[in-house]
C-alpha cells in the first residue's frame, strides 16, 4: 500500500461500526459535567506560539520536545494545541469572562497534537475531555472539581482506578523547596540526562517529572514538596481531604506528584489505573492559580483536569466493558423494479422526519443480495417492495430477529413501525430479565 494510502504515523481512524463507542463516552461526559453546572466551550486547534510558551512552560518536554509548530503564511509562529488549558484560558481572557459572574465552569471534548513515540494509549493525535473551573479559591472547589473526575469516569464504565493527590504548593513556599532540589539534585549533577542537567538550574521540579529510569530513580529520593508547604497551602491541602473526605472519595497522598506542566500551583491529582501498561495515569488535573496573571489576564484562582480518550477505551476494552450499541438501521425496504424504488424512496423521507432511521437500496442490487446487505446492516425490520405490493397498497414487515412477518399498510407505515419496534424492545427487555 503507497504512502499516501495510510494513516500519518501516530494517529488513528474511527470506523463507523466503532465510532458509537466514542459517541456514547463523550455524551456521558458532557452530561455528567452538566450535573455540576460546566458548559462546553470550543476553541481553534491551533494558537499563536506564545499562548502556551507563557502558560506550559519552556522546560516541559511538550515545549521542548513535543510541539507542532510552524510559521503560517503571515510569518506568525503558530502551534496546534498540545493541551486545551492554555486556550480555554486565552478565550476567557479575551472575552471577558472572567470579568462577570464567577465561576466561570467550561468543559470540552477537543483533538490535541503532540510529537512523541506512539505506543498504546498515548498518540500524535489523541483527544483529550476536559474541565475548567475558572474563579474559584476555596478548597472545596478542588473536591468538587476531582468529585466530578470521578462521576464522568464511572459513568462510561470505568472500574477499578485510584485517586493520587499532593500539594505543590505556592510560589512563596516552592522557592525554598526549590533551594532543597537544587542541592539534592547538584549532588548527583553527574548522572542527570543532559535535558535534566539544563532544568537543575532552570526548574529542577521539572527533574521529578523525567521519564529517564536513571533520572526517576534518584528523583525517588528527592526531597518531598508536603515537608516545605507554607500554612496558607498546608491548611488549603488539608481541607481539600477533608471535603473529599466528606464526599466519600477515597484517595491517596502522593507527594512525588508534580504533573508535567508548568502551571500548576497547590493542588494537583491524578487517577490511576494498573491496567493499561506504562501510561497509568488516566485523568490529571489540579489548580492553577497564576495561569491568568501569567498569560495577561487579572489574578483569578482556577483549576480544572484533563482526561485521554484514548487511554480511557484502550481501559474499556481491556476490562472487555460492553457499551450499549444503538440499531443502525430501524427498517431496510428492499425495492424491486423502478416504481417500487421510487415508492421506496418516498416511504424513506416520510419515515426519516418521524425519526426512524430507515435505509433502502443504492447500489442496484438484486432481491436476494439486498435481503443480504440487511441482514448485514443490523436492521431491525426489513420490508419487500414489489408491483404486488404497489396495488394492495400493503407490504409485509419482518422482525429479522425472530423471523416474524405481519401486515403493514403503507399509508399508515410510521404508525406500524413504531408499534413494531416498541413490541421488539419490550420483548428483548422480557427475555433479559429472564435470563437473570
Amino acid at each position: 500500500m503507497s504512502e499516501i494510502n495510510r494513516a500519518v504515523k501516530g494517529t488513528n481512524d474511527v470506523l463507523p461500526q466503532d465510532s458509537y463507542r466514542w459517541q456514547f463516552v463523550e455524551k456521558q461526559m458532557l452530561s455528567t459535567a452538566a450535573l455540576y453546572g460546566f458548559r462546553e466551550i470550543r476553541v481553534p486547534v491551533f494558537e499563536h506560539t506564545e499562548v502556551f510558551l507563557r502558560s506550559v512552560g519552556d522546560t516541559t518536554d511538550v515545549v521542548q520536545k513535543e510541539m507542532y509548530t510552524f510559521a503560517d503564511k503571515g510569518g506568525r509562529s503558530i502551534t496546534l494545541r498540545p493541551e486545551l488549558t492554555a486556550g480555554v484560558i486565552r478565550s476567557a481572557i479575551e472575552k471577558g469572562l472572567i470579568n462577570g459572574p464567577l465561576p466561570v465552569k467550561a468543559c470540552y471534548v477537543g483533538g490535541c497534537y503532540r510529537y512523541e513515540k506512539p505506543q498504546a494509549g498515548r498518540l500524535r493525535e489523541f483527544h483529550q475531555f476536559g474541565v475548567e473551573c475558572i474563579g474559584a479559591a476555596e478548597p472545596n472547589a478542588d473536591a468538587e472539581v476531582i468529585a466530578l473526575a470521578r462521576q464522568v469516569l464511572s459513568s462510561v464504565g470505568i472500574e477499578k482506578i485510584s485517586l493520587e493527590i499532593n500539594s505543590i504548593g505556592c510560589p512563596k513556599c516552592r522557592k525554598h523547596y526549590v533551594d532543597a532540589l537544587k542541592e539534592y539534585f547538584n549532588s548527583r549533577r553527574d548522572e542527570l540526562c543532559p535535558t535534566c542537567q539544563d532544568r537543575l538550574e532552570r526548574n529542577p521540579m521539572r527533574i521529578l517529572d523525567c521519564k529517564s529510569p536513571i533520572c526517576s530513580a534518584i528523583a525517588a529520593d528527592a526531597p518531598v514538596v508536603t515537608d516545605y508547604l507554607c500554612d496558607d497551602c498546608r491548611d488549603h491541602f488539608e481541607s481539600v481531604q477533608k471535603h473529599l473526605t466528606a464526599a466519600g472519595i477515597t484517595f491517596t497522598v502522593n507527594p512525588h506528584i508534580v504533573r508535567g506542566l508548568d502551571y500548576y500551583t497547590r493542588t494537583v491529582f491524578e487517577f490511576v489505573s494498573g491496567e493499561i501498561g506504562a501510561q497509568s495515569t488516566v485523568c490529571g488535573g489540579g489548580r492553577y492559580d497564576g495561569l491568568i496573571e501569567q498569560m495577561g489576564g487579572q489574578s483569578v484562582p482556577s483549576l480544572g483536569f484533563a482526561m485521554g480518550i484514548e487511554r480511557i477505551m484502550l481501559l474499556l476494552e481491556n476490562q472487555k466493558t460492553e457499551l450499549p450499541c444503538p440499531s443502525p438501521c430501524d427498517l431496510y425496504i428492499a425495492a424491486m423494479g423502478e416504481k417500487a424504488a421510487i415508492k421506496a424512496t418516498a416511504l424513506c423521507a416520510e419515515l426519516r422526519s418521524d425519526g426512524f432511521k430507515v435505509q433502502t437500496d443504492l447500489c442496484g442490487r438484486g432481491l436476494k443480495a439486498q435481503m443480504k446487505f440487511a441482514d448485514k446492516s443490523g436492521a431491525a425490520f426489513t420490508m419487500v417492495l414489489g408491483d404486488n405490493e404497489l396495488l394492495a397498497g400493503c407490504a409485509k414487515l419482518k422482525n429479522m430477529q425472530t423471523g416474524e412477518e405481519q401486515d403493514a399498510d403503507l399509508a399508515n407505515l410510521s404508525a406500524v413501525l413504531w408499534e413494531a419496534l416498541r413490541s421488539s424492545a419490550y420483548d428483548r427487555l422480557a427475555d433479559s430479565i429472564l435470563e437473570q
